[in-house]
């Protein structure tokens, strides 16, 4: 089976490759059990707590990312360095609890993905 990686790198809200990416990663668990989850540069902003998009007029996708858990999908990382970069704590609310590495540790588990999918 191979290792796929979804790697998220945009600030939601402001296009649907988040949406997209979220709805792609979905799909594809039905087909593999082996899926890793990636959150770096503006795409930490992902899974932040305490969103409200109806503010914008946009739909609330991210609340979905709950649900990633009960689809076996448990490999979910976020990038420290991007993190520290946007002045973001490791401390905030999460709507999923991700495993916080360094982009070193990061580059390291996506050299051994098969396919790496990015949003």
């Amino acid at each position: 089976m191979k290792k796929i990686a979804f790697v998220f790198t945009t600030i939601p809200h402001g296009s649907a490759s988040g949406r997209e990416g979220l709805d792609a990663l979905l799909a594809t668990s039905a087909l593999s059990d082996d899926i890793s989850v990636f959150f770096i540069s503006d795409g930490v902003c992902q899974l932040l707590g305490y969103q409200q998009p109806k503010e914008i007029l946009a739909r609330d996708y991210i609340s979905t990312f709950k649900i990633l858990p009960l689809y076996d999908i448990e490999n979910i990382y976020i990038c420290m360095d991007s993190l520290q970069e946007r002045g973001i704590s490791q401390q905030n609310e999460w709507v999923v609890p991700p495993e916080f590495l360094t982009a070193q540790q990061i580059k390291e588990k996506l050299s051994s993905c098969d396919v790496v999918l990015k949003f």
